[in-house]
């Protein structure tokens, strides 16, 4: 089975079912999509002020226009996102699990980041600072949570989770 690493928060929000789309400056590989992929919490520290500001935007969406615009730009389910959040920033909270394995989903045939703006009745979808990652958004459908997450170092791009054949007992 493949494997994804994505940076926290947003790979606790794929499997809290709070981020539908995994965005990414390139198309997923044909043969991939439809296929179950491990959602892998990469090793990087979660950026806590990005976070914060996530955090802080949809949990007062409704407060102002420009607010809720921005709300909408992340295509986040907002009442899904907001634990997740919060465990990712606020210093008390139980900290996101880092460079494991937390699940998996279904990887949808990639769509335009423009047209899923659109659906989101935005300009631009993007749900980090990085405005060159949201040219192509990877649907992630049928999760399944983990019951405890396993610890792995990931890579970039897509990679072989290990059978659990592979492990030398």
């Amino acid at each position: 089975m493949k494997a994804l690493t994505i940076w926290q928060p947003w790979a606790s929000l794929i499997m809290a079912g709070a981020k539908p789309y995994e965005f990414r400056r390139w198309k997923a590989y044909p043969s991939l999509v439809g296929q179950r992929i491990v959602i892998h919490a990469a090793a990087r520290k979660i950026d806590r002020e990005e976070a914060s500001y996530l955090y802080n935007v949809l949990k007062h969406r409704n407060d102002c226009d420009e607010l809720k615009a921005c709300a909408a730009e992340t295509c986040l389910f907002a009442e899904k996102a907001l634990p997740v959040l919060g465990d990712a920033w606020f210093p008390y909270r139980k900290p996101l699990p880092l460079s494991c394995g937390l699940g998996t989903a279904i990887l949808g045939d990639p769509r335009n980041g423009l047209e899923i703006a659109e659906e989101f009745g935005v300009a631009r979808a993007n749900d980090s600072d990085r405005d060159d990652h949201a040219n192509w958004g990877w649907p992630l459908t049928d999760i399944e949570l983990w019951d405890e997450p396993i610890p792995m170092s990931g890579k970039q791009g897509f990679w072989n989770w290990p059978e659990p054949s592979d492990f030398e007992l």
